[in-house]
């Protein structure tokens, strides 16, 4: 995912930095330092430790009035700016499929790994009046859900 994020960057003419944060405790930290480089905008990675601390992560980001991005639309629906990843519904459809299949006798190590083919991009426009962004309406078009 970092390659795939400086190759993006690097297409768009724009330096991407890497901020890791492995606990809790870090998480502070990881926000003073684009908040203190002025940083455009800022994409929260798919991670156990971040999606636990969602509510924590959202309120920062708006408390430093950083644009974000998240991989999950739980994090729109309470308060993050914008999402774009796989579909929840879709998600939580094919694990069901998967724990049929377990419980019917299959080993879940030979079952093959499935691929999201369906992918949403939710926006939430309070947000968006909140840290003071002109939304281009072309952006608003594309998305999947806005969020009021």
């Amino acid at each position: 995912m970092r390659r795939d994020a400086q190759a993006a960057g690097s297409a768009i003419g724009r330096e991407i930095e890497i901020v890791a944060a492995g606990t809790a405790r870090d998480l502070d930290a990881a926000f003073a330092s684009p908040a203190r480089k002025r940083v455009d905008a800022l994409m929260v990675s798919p991670d156990p430790l971040l999606d636990n601390r969602r509510v924590q992560i959202i309120t920062l980001a708006t408390h430093h009035r950083l644009p974000t991005i998240y991989s999950f639309r739980e994090s729109v629906e309470i308060g993050g700016l914008m999402s774009y990843g796989s579909s929840a519904e879709e998600r939580d459809r094919l694990m069901g499929v998967y724990a049929g299949r377990i419980l019917k006798g299959e080993k879940p190590a030979e079952l093959p790994v499935i691929r999201a083919t369906k992918f949403e991009f939710v926006f939430n426009l309070q947000t968006a009046r909140v840290l003071g962004l002109d939304v281009p309406p072309t952006l608003l078009a594309t998305a999947d859900e806005l969020i009021e």
